[in-house]
């Protein structure tokens, strides 16, 4: 038993060795390599951080007449919505209210954003943050309005600051649900689900609205998530009608086993 605990220690030893001496040949060219490919593996999620960061050095470097004017232009309230909705809808998705936040909205832009877009393909996960932003946003303001109407809330909210990126966010969080296999998939949902759901319940705000409904738009989307291939036995039944008739419909009669169990699997599993 020693033998062995010396063996496993004198092994990890000599990995640690190799793993640093790997990092000691990082040159920086390499580093700039490795960024490249990364923001080259989900484009669309880097493009909208560098559109972020111009817009956070825009509002950091504006005076506060000017930030207001800003914020007020593009923010998704009632007001902004009834003139300007296509505007405002597209806009607020690019600016943040606080630049201070940039680094920590970058931090969930590669965590959240970039793997959802390297897994779905861009344009289905454009689609589905979209979606979420949109949806969530008139979801929303909606109850805002009814509030308003109903005298619950006060009539300054038709015109607040309604800007920012995380419907959007919430959204891919949802969606990201079908990435995580079964069993763990369950404990994702519960996770996510109650941390959404919570501040709504304890006396929540319309942005807490949105934001619970943003992650159930992105629960809706198991359209888009890619299909799973089938392994397995019912591939190698399909191979083996395919084989067995000996001529070209063999070919044909297996693939469309193949091809139906593919959509029903992926379908299944997400």
């Amino acid at each position: 038993m020693a033998q062995q605990t010396t063996q496993a220690a004198r092994t990890l030893s000599t990995r640690v060795r190799v793993a640093a001496h790997r990092l000691r040949r990082v040159t920086p060219r390499d580093a700039w390599r490795f960024a490249a490919l990364w923001a080259r593996s989900s484009p669309g999620t880097h493009i909208w951080l560098v559109i972020l960061a111009a817009t956070s050095a825009v509002m950091a470097l504006a005076p506060p007449d000017v930030r207001s004017h800003l914020l007020h232009h593009f923010s998704t309230n009632l007001i902004e919505l009834h003139r300007h909705p296509i505007r405002v809808l597209i806009g607020s998705a690019f600016w943040i209210q606080t630049p201070s936040g940039f680094a920590f909205y970058t931090v969930l832009f590669e965590v959240v954003h970039a793997p959802a877009e390297r897994w779905l393909g861009t344009w289905r996960w454009l689609f589905t943050a979209a979606t979420a932003h949109i949806g969530a946003t008139l979801v929303s303001q909606k109850a805002v309005f009814f509030g308003i109407r109903d005298d619950r809330l006060p009539h300054s909210l038709a015109h607040t600051v309604d800007i920012g990126v995380s419907y959007g966010l919430a959204g891919v969080v949802g969606v990201l649900a079908y990435r995580v296999p079964r069993p763990w998939r369950w404990f994702y949902l519960a996770a996510v689900l109650g941390f959404f759901a919570y501040p709504l319940l304890d006396d929540g705000t319309y942005t807490d609205l949105g934001h619970l409904t943003a992650v159930l738009i992105g629960l809706g989307c198991h359209a888009v998530t890619p299909l799973v291939p089938v392994t397995g036995n019912r591939n190698q039944d399909g191979d083996r009608n395919g084989k067995r008739d000996g001529n070209g419909k063999r070919d044909r009669d297996g693939e469309e086993q193949r091809t139906e169990g593919e959509v029903r699997t992926g379908r299944r599993a997400g």
